[in-house]
């Protein structure tokens, strides 16, 4: 079931950057239990993000479409606040914020 979850997660997508929320690193857990009772724990790329007030609705939206899922509790939280580090690798590399050799990598190989 969670992964169903997350599965349905990953066709939110985030109208600013061209990116699903669950690769940007949005949602920080998805836990389900034998009743079909979802608890998701998910953060937004900044307090005052334009869309606070209608991503979580899609969110719980989307995990109670999921068959088998009986109820859904949705936490917003900015504790860790989000950045960059919690996107997939993926997410990095397709959006160009990767380095091709990582900046530490890079000093130790100058003279």
């Amino acid at each position: 079931m969670r992964e169903k979850i997350i599965a349905a997660l990953s066709t939110v997508f985030d109208p600013e950057i061209p990116m699903d929320i669950y690769n940007l690193g949005l949602i920080y857990d998805v836990k389900v239990n034998a009743e079909g009772e979802a608890r998701i724990k998910m953060t937004l790329t900044a307090p005052n993000c334009p869309v606070a007030g209608s991503l979580p609705a899609e969110v719980e939206r989307k995990a109670r479409a999921v068959p088998g899922i009986k109820d859904v509790k949705l936490e917003l939280t900015f504790d860790p606040p989000w950045d960059k580090s919690r996107m997939s690798p993926e997410a990095r590399m397709l959006l160009g914020l990767d380095d091709i050799i990582p900046v530490d990598k890079l000093s130790r190989m100058r003279p």
